[in-house]
């Protein structure tokens, strides 16, 4: 199962990235290849990605979120696929983001991405562009601070 870790460092406050990153709908400003996210509930969320020619729609849900920490999602239907994005605070103006994504790659041309690394250079120039989004702005659009506990298995 291939798996991506990035991070980037980004000159906002922590909060001001983390509630960035709960507004999932402005995904497709800074993730390539993905077309739309409808956010169905506070936990749920419907995905289009469109990569290498290939469309696909899932449903993801939050399994958990701490503000200002972590949000962590699977994929409940359709396209297999986990993760966790992580917040760390450098200093007031400042913050450390990395992504932590697992996923089942489908099809020759996913797995052949895989093999060649095209996985982690879109990850890394999501990332990159979610440091120019969020430091253009200087602010974030919104942010949800709910706060969703851990399943307990």
């Amino acid at each position: 199962m291939p798996n991506v870790t990035k991070s980037i460092d980004v000159s906002v406050p922590v909060r001001t990235a983390y509630n960035q990153w709960t507004q999932f709908e402005s995904f497709p400003h800074f993730m390539g290849g993905v077309e739309s996210i409808t956010q169905t509930d506070d936990t749920h969320s419907h995905w289009v990605t469109k990569i290498a020619g290939v469309t696909r729609e899932f449903d993801t849900e939050i399994t958990e979120q701490h503000p200002d920490e972590r949000v962590a999602w699977k994929s409940t239907d359709g396209t297999t696929h986990a993760g966790v994005v992580t917040f760390h605070r450098l200093s007031d103006n400042e913050s450390r983001v990395t992504v932590q994504i697992d996923w089942e790659a489908e099809g020759l041309v996913e797995k052949a991405g895989a093999l060649v690394g095209a996985d982690d250079r879109q990850v890394g120039a999501d990332l990159d562009r979610f440091k120019e989004f969020i430091e253009s702005r200087g602010r974030e659009e919104g942010g949800w601070r709910g706060d969703v506990q851990a399943p307990t298995t």
